[in-house]
């Protein structure tokens, strides 16, 4: 007896707990209090210290922030524009859905996944303030802090093994301070290229589910564990340094070109050209030039009563897309009265051209680019080239496969002391974005003028402007790092009149080391105006070493 009472036991201890927990947890997920009591409501004045210290997460950045900004007008823009955000963004939400619930579909007896109500609610996100930073990047940086109370009804149906379990999303909170920055800045509708955001801190996630209709989230221990899981999942993807890209533009619109390398041209000779002279004889010289660049040609010395001119002149030319570009060859006869005349012109793709590998071109010359022309079959003499295309080392990864060609070419002594030596020859670019509080005595219509290597150059002048915006840039081809040299950089302004040599006028001046460029490659800085009260100029220079 003794034996069976133990066993009835057992059995019974077994069978109870599990009973017991079962009706326990149906109890506990589907019971309701019978009384909820309304809150009690205070004016601020009449609370404690410790009541207040309790509400001060609460109150808005821009009351506890000076650099915040209200913005109540985008929270009521938000408000009105909801209904129409909500059922576009749970559109897209449904489309965005569909191929990932089909790939469970067949799986662990899984037969359908579907949305049955998809709904953000009547209540909108709202944003407690908003904070620009000024940078001198082309970008505009925003913080702000984002919290949604929302009431959606969010219900998945879920058919498994014939049977239909109904999952159901309510009373969402979410709090999350973001950085959303647009950049770059570009001259092309909606004037920026991406969205990038940023987390400054972990978010606060909080919502109930449902399975069934019994709240599931209200199992203790659940909900706590649920929202550290979410938090640090998000966290990981998304809290800074971490970002999300929302690209706006095609690449190929937002991208701004800029130098990737050096075409190095020697032109060597020309043969059997065309007379053009009274004696039966010509002066020629030959112009170079890259499709795409405003800079002007650069030209050949003139060899006089030569149809067979030997040259062996070296020129270097400054590369954005060598998929694109093509490189410029035009022969001219000199005169001294009257136009030169062209005795040939030639392309030349740059994509033909092999990074860091020499070669050597035998061109026929053409009276112009149109096949169908008859007179293009009309022998003009040839020309005779060098080229070679040596990108930058930071570009040099992007040309890798063009590369892995020639690499058997070049000596492990070369390769070691291109990538090892930290001087050689390379390219300053210098971009003058703009001035700020620049103002004359008589007149303000200022415009910049750079001084570096006996070299002048100046941009464009903004009349009747104290705050001008140029974004010129300027490049230098050097032989070696500029390391104990120095640009001058003055703002200047005129009178915009037939007289204006007479009345110019100095608004500043600015002298920049160019040995923290050389260390660093590139600086981005507002410098202030020597001789000016208030004025900045705002200078990027940046060194590319070839």
């Amino acid at each position: 007896m003794g034996f069976f009472s133990t066993l009835l036991g057992i059995i019974g201890f077994g069978i109870g707990i599990p009973l017991g927990l079962v009706v326990g947890f149906f109890l506990f997920i589907y019971s309701k209090p019978d009384e909820v009591k309304d809150p009690m409501i205070r004016p601020i004045y009449e609370l404690d210290s410790d009541a207040l210290e309790e509400l001060i997460p609460e109150i808005p950045l821009w009351v506890k922030h000076p650099d915040f900004d209200r913005v109540d007008w985008l929270n009521k823009f938000l408000a009105a524009m909801w209904p129409y955000l909500d059922k576009a963004i749970c559109c897209r939400i449904r489309g965005m859905a569909k191929p990932m619930f089909a790939v469970y579909i067949g799986k662990f007896q899984i037969q359908s996944i579907e949305f049955e109500n998809l709904s953000l609610g009547t209540l909108p996100p709202k944003l407690y303030g908003i904070k620009v930073h000024e940078t001198n990047e082309n970008e505009i940086v925003m913080e702000t802090a984002i919290r949604w109370a929302g009431n959606p009804n969010i219900v998945l149906m879920l058919r498994l093994f014939s049977l239909q379990i109904r999952i159901q999303l309510v009373d969402l909170q979410i709090f999350v301070a973001p950085r959303v920055a647009l950049k770059p800045l570009v001259p092309a509708f909606p004037c920026f290229s991406k969205i990038v955001v940023s987390l400054l801190e972990k978010p606060h996630v909080d919502f109930g589910m449902k399975i069934q209709g019994g709240d599931i989230m209200s199992i203790p221990g659940l909900s706590q564990f649920v929202q550290e899981i979410i938090r640090k999942q998000v966290s990981n993807l998304y809290l800074w340094p971490h970002v999300f890209e929302i690209p706006i533009l095609d690449a190929s619109v937002a991208a701004t070109k800029k130098p990737v390398g050096i075409l190095h041209v020697n032109v060597v000779k020309a043969l059997k050209l065309s007379k053009m002279d009274i004696l039966g004889t010509s002066d020629p010289y030959v112009k170079l030039s890259i499709s795409g660049e405003r800079l002007p040609s650069k030209k050949t010395t003139i060899k006089m009563n030569n149809l067979n001119p030997i040259w062996n002149e070296k020129f270097k030319l400054i590369v954005k897309d060598p998929e694109s570009q093509v490189l410029q060859l035009q022969v001219y006869d000199w005169d001294k009265v009257g136009g030169h005349d062209r005795l040939g012109m030639q392309l030349v793709p740059l994509k033909v051209l092999t990074p860091y590998e020499k070669k050597e071109l035998t061109l026929d010359l053409l009276k112009n680019t149109n096949i169908n022309d008859h007179q293009n079959k009309k022998p003009r003499g040839q020309l005779v080239v060098e080229l070679k295309f040596t990108p930058f080392r930071e570009e040099s990864s992007k040309f890798s496969s063009r590369l892995d060609g020639c690499r058997s070419m070049v000596s492990q002594d070369e390769r070691d002391l291109h990538d090892d030596v930290v001087g050689g020859a390379g390219l300053l670019s210098v971009k003058i974005q703009g001035a700020t509080s620049v103002e004359g005595k008589r007149h303000s219509n200022p415009y910049a003028v750079m001084h570096f290597r006996g070299e002048k150059k100046k941009t464009k002048m903004v009349k009747k402007c104290r705050d001008p915006v140029w974004n010129e840039d300027f490049q230098f081809m050097l032989e070696e790092p500029p390391l104990e040299e120095k640009i001058h950089i003055e703002v200047r302004s005129r009178r915009s009149s037939i007289f204006s040599f007479l009345s110019k006028e100095s608004l500043g001046h600015v002298e920049i080391n160019l040995v923290d460029v050389v260390h660093n490659g590139r600086i981005n800085t507002k410098y202030h105006l020597i001789n000016s009260r208030y004025g900045m100029i705002h200078v990027e220079i940046q060194w590319t070493v070839a």
